[in-house]
């Protein structure tokens, strides 16, 4: 009950709602302009785009900011063209390709704590993308184009570039910090150690397998599986045991509230079930909005309102009833042991490299 209390314990003092309201409005742009046009299959791009574009965000002056975000929405135009290219190719390809994300990923360390994180978010997009990709493919009426997708991420990218600079303007062109401020801001290079280049090896496989797993068996609904490991695993070695299990019990608390908001279109059909969809959006952004304003509050929930938030975007095109939300949480489960398990090849290498240390 003691550690139970500790991964679920609050701090009032930790709410952030400016952050969270500004992350809201500016998602709101892109889900307008796609409602209108009547191409909701491009929304998820564009805001992925925004929203990571603004975590990637590094603060201080506006040109230094605008060339790092720049330069992140550059890899990610081309993770997104990447991801959605491959989604309906031969699964081999697939495990390939999430092998090579993730192990770049983790090793672009060596880059800087800031950029690592960057790294991992486009890692955490190609596997959406994989999802989404997979989604759209088994759905003859939806119809998705690989160039557009990477179109919207583009333009959720600069659209967060355009809030910065009229926020520049309005503050009298000040140096701003970073707008995430819990995210490491280190861009200083580090040596790659041989504990750290095994533990993003051991990532690489994970996430490789577990999307062997979904694509090469064809599970239901097994993208959830990359997805939830993804989530659930610690970014480094240097994270604690406290941590690693606030991002489990989020992870899980996530899908399963995403698997019962899923069901809520199960039985719709017609201008109900298109209504539906659009308010279970809406419901996406406001969980990543409060995801947002609480990460200091309690990682756990924080945790727990991305996945759900990210879950239920990449699953609406997917029709829903019990036993897809069966698979759904059985895949999530699967995925997030997967990230225990590697979490316990990290706490061993962790203390190997403490043994070994001078």
């Amino acid at each position: 009950m003691s550690a139970l209390s500790n991964v679920f314990k609050l701090s009032p003092a930790g709410i952030n709602w400016p952050r969270a309201v500004m992350f809201l409005d500016a998602a709101l742009v892109p889900l307008l302009v796609f409602w209108a046009i009547g191409h909701e299959q491009y929304l998820f791009s564009a805001l992925f785009g925004l929203l990571f574009a603004g975590l990637a965000d590094p603060g201080g002056g506006y040109g230094h900011r605008v060339s790092h975000i720049a330069v992140f929405a550059l890899i990610g135009a081309g993770v997104t063209a990447l991801g959605f290219g491959i989604g309906a190719d031969a699964w081999g390809w697939l495990v390939l390709a999430a092998f090579m994300v993730t192990l770049v990923a983790g090793l672009a360390a060596a880059f800087g704590v800031h950029r690592f994180v960057a790294a991992l978010l486009l890692n955490l997009w190609f596997v959406v993308t994989l999802g989404l990709a997979s989604s759209f493919h088994q759905h003859a009426r939806i119809t998705s184009y690989t160039w557009a997708q990477v179109l919207a991420w583009a333009g959720g990218s600069a659209l967060w570039i355009a809030v910065t600079f009229f926020a520049w303007l309005i503050r009298g062109r000040e140096d701003r910090p970073q707008p995430v401020a819990e995210l490491p801001g280190d861009t200083s290079r580090k040596k790659l150690t041989g504990p750290m280049v095994m533990f993003a090896v051991i990532r690489a496989m994970a996430i490789g397998g577990t999307v062997a797993l979904a694509f090469g068996l064809n599970l239901s609904h097994g993208y959830w599986m990359p997805i939830a490991a993804m989530v659930a695993m610690k970014p480094s070695l240097g994270q604690s045991t406290l941590v690693a299990a606030q991002r489990l019990a989020g992870t899980l608390i996530g899908a399963v509230g995403a698997a019962l908001l899923l069901l809520v279109p199960a039985s719709e059909h017609g201008l109900r079930l298109f209504a539906v969809e659009r308010g279970l959006e809406v419901v996406a952004l406001v969980l990543l909005m409060h995801g947002a304003a609480i990460r200091f509050y309690n990682y756990a929930l924080y945790c727990a309102a991305i996945a759900a938030g990210v879950l239920v975007l990449v699953d609406l095109p997917q029709p829903s009833d019990y036993a897809a939300e069966g698979y759904r949480v059985l895949w999530t489960l699967c995925g997030v042991g997967i990230g225990l398990i590697i979490i316990m090849f990290a706490g061993l290498l962790a203390k190997r490299t403490a043994t070994s240390s001078p």
